[in-house]
């Protein structure tokens, strides 16, 4: 890792996703004398995890600060609220990651000039530490820095590494959203089985722990999800019923497709 006490690695907005990275890290031995919480408004949750592990922590950025790492959680309307009241705590080699959606290098290089920076896309299940994380780095981070970054994402789920810029759109049209999918997937497969006649609450629990189940059984097993799709799926049987449905023209993927298109849309709209 490349901070310490002398110079820390600060977290900006410790909400949702910046509290699941803060409790992976703790949960993966970093030193809590070498983190820096900014953030004005603390959950009560999150301010018992400082209390706990004793993190220091402050309103704002503290002028006395300089920074190893910035990694800026806030979201990305607050931009330019945020980041003026950074800058006095970076020199040429602090290492700035974001993770806030539709907000570009080129944002961050207006306030801190051409420093280390990567753009991070991570996703909700980092909140249980299966996430995954998209990371576009400049040509300004070294490999020590990829390292440390590694090291810091992986402690809530996967890292992937992008070669553009413009796969962060393409990968927050998969993966950032794709929780969102999912969800809704399962409410229409309860849905369904409410308009088949089962109790709607019977419904619930066998569509979560279907959809849980598996998600759990791809994440073991490691096989291509097509293999296992066909490896439940009978000649002539059930699930082929419902798969020539699910698989028709009229069925789920160009659906999925417009869907992961309208999604990417919008990040580029929201990235200017």
């Amino acid at each position: 890792m490349t901070f310490s006490k002398e110079r820390p690695f600060v977290l900006v907005g410790a909400g949702k996703m910046g509290g699941a990275m803060l409790s992976g890290w703790m949960a993966e031995g970093i030193d809590p004398a070498s983190i820096l919480i900014v953030d004005p408004f603390l959950s009560p949750e999150i301010g018992a995890l400082l209390k706990k592990h004793g993190i220091g922590h402050a309103a704002q950025m503290p002028d006395d600060v300089i920074a190893s790492i910035i990694l800026v959680a806030v979201k990305p309307q607050m931009m330019d609220d945020v980041l003026p009241g950074l800058v006095s705590a970076c020199d040429a080699s602090t290492l700035i990651l974001s993770v806030a959606a539709g907000t570009p290098v080129r944002k961050f290089q207006e306030f801190f000039g051409d420093i280390p920076t990567a753009r991070c896309m991570p996703n909700t299940p980092a909140m249980v530490k299966r996430g995954i994380t998209a990371v576009y780095p400049t040509e300004k981070v070294t490999d020590e820095q990829k390292n440390t970054i590694s090291q810091l994402l992986s402690a809530v789920g996967k890292v992937v590494w992008l070669e553009s810029e413009d796969q962060i759109d393409l990968v927050t049209g998969v993966s950032g959203s794709g929780p969102a999918y999912v969800f809704y997937m399962t409410e229409t497969l309860k849905e369904a089985g409410t308009a088949a006649g089962l109790p709607e609450e019977l419904a619930e629990q066998l569509a979560i722990a279907t959809v849980c189940g598996a998600g759990e059984l791809m994440h073991q097993s490691g096989e291509d999800p097509a293999i296992l799709r066909k490896n439940v799926t009978s000649p002539n049987g059930t699930t082929a019923a419902a798969l020539d449905v699910l698989m028709s023209e009229r069925g789920i993927q160009p659906i999925m497709t417009e869907a992961v298109a309208a999604a990417v849309k919008r990040a580029k709209e929201l990235a200017g």
